[in-house]
């Protein structure tokens, strides 16, 4: 007896082969759940099997026995995994890469805090005790329990697609106001004499311009002006631009630290590298556009990276975390006794604007609100209002 195999009416296969495909009438027989594969003069002996069946042959050098071939079941595509699917609908929907992580962390607490059931099964009661669960035991803020809430709906009204009338009545946390923290003039001052070398100059900015952390890390060549004394800012918080100052006393340490980042720029290119990250589809529709200076990145990191897909050697924009440690460490070291960040370099630029008498909407503009309410809470800081009112006490002596 000897083996052939014959695959989608395909010559014959030698012996030693592994054959994976459809199998033909009069090739391979069933007997109960194993099919054995017979010699052309012996293909009468068994009944053929029904054609179109998948399996997998193997072969051995015995020509007498018959093949052993195991049946495989025919491919088809899986569903999508849920992760996937938020992934896709969080795309689709042009939200940042931050939101979608966060929406996949709560969605993947939800679903272990109910011990792995799918969201499918489950509805408004254990949405409400995991909520309950995050302020009672948890003790987390209004905002973090109110982002949880709202990775649950995008789970529910945009991925598994049930707009069910619970999803309204479930209660949003309230949120109380906070007053930011504020530096004065001088403790800025004592701050920036305690941090050095591209940190400085990124608070600089922060401080100068009302940048954020990221907007300041993201920042191209391209969006610096010096003959208007601005900074372009693209793709900001909730995906606007928005236009603002460039402090003219940083005007000069910013040149050359660009100049350095030049040379730098032009020995990457040197060495084959050079690329960075083109937002959105730039890449198909510039080719060379990553490696171009306009679109370097002013505070770029020290060490480069390979992009797995394209292969191309790159620098990232300088990471967050590096500004935010010089900023601690410069806090430890003047002992300001405040609960001083990033941010807070961007609400004393707002309260030092409104200090000095500039209008309300110009400070909004700058500063990128949607809302001038938003920008109205600097006012409360202010040596106006409440704390512009002398106190009957200040008038009284002898005490």
């Amino acid at each position: 007896m000897v083996a052939y195999c014959r695959k989608g009416g395909a010559r014959r296969a030698p012996l030693r082969a592994r054959c994976k495909g459809t199998v033909a009438n009069g090739n391979i027989h069933r007997i109960g759940p194993v099919i054995l594969l017979r010699a052309p003069q012996e293909r009468a002996i068994l009944p053929p099997v029904t054609a179109g069946v998948n399996a997998e042959v193997w072969y051995s050098r015995a020509a007498s026995a018959p093949r052993v071939v195991r049946e495989s079941s025919s491919p088809q595509a899986r569903p999508p995994r849920l992760f996937d699917r938020v992934r896709e609908a969080a795309r689709v929907r042009h939200y940042s890469r931050r939101t979608e992580r966060a929406y996949l962390v709560w969605i993947r607490r939800f679903i272990f805090f109910h011990e792995k059931r799918h969201p499918a099964e489950m509805s408004a009661p254990e949405i409400t005790k995991f909520l309950s669960s995050l302020a009672v035991e948890g003790n987390v803020a209004a905002s973090t329990q109110n982002q949880a809430l709202s990775a649950l709906l995008f789970l529910y009204r945009d991925v598994l697609e049930q707009d069910l009338p619970w999803l309204d009545d479930v209660v949003r946390a309230k949120r109380p106001a906070r007053l930011p923290v504020v530096l004065t003039r001088d403790e800025v001052r004592i701050l920036l004499s305690h941090i050095h070398g591209v940190p400085r100059l990124m608070t600089v900015l922060l401080y100068g311009s009302g940048l954020r952390l990221l907007e300041c890390a993201r920042l191209r060549m391209k969006d610096v002006d010096f003959t208007r004394n601005q900074l372009v800012v693209r793709g900001g918080k909730g995906d606007k631009d928005r236009v603002t100052m460039l402090p003219a006393a940083v005007k000069a340490e910013l040149t050359r630290h660009l100049e350095v980042m030049k040379q730098r720029h032009e020995e990457d290119t040197r060495r084959a590298a050079g690329w960075v990250e083109l937002p959105l589809a730039l890449a198909r529709k510039y080719p060379n556009a990553g490696r171009e200076w306009p679109w370097q990145w002013v505070f770029s990191a020290t060490r480069m990276c390979v992009e797995r897909a394209t292969s191309q050697r790159r620098r990232h924009h300088l990471h967050e975390s590096v500004l935010q440690r010089a900023v601690r460490e410069a806090l430890q070291r003047a002992a300001i006794p405040k609960r001083v960040t990033c941010h807070t370099f961007r609400h004393s630029f707002a309260t030092h604007l409104l200090e000095d008498g500039h209008d309300i909407r110009t400070v909004q503009e700058l500063l990128g609100h949607r809302d001038v309410s938003t920008t109205m809470i600097y006012t409360h800081v202010l040596n106006r209002g409440p704390a512009g009112v002398q106190s009957p006490v200040d008038r009284m002596s002898g005490l």
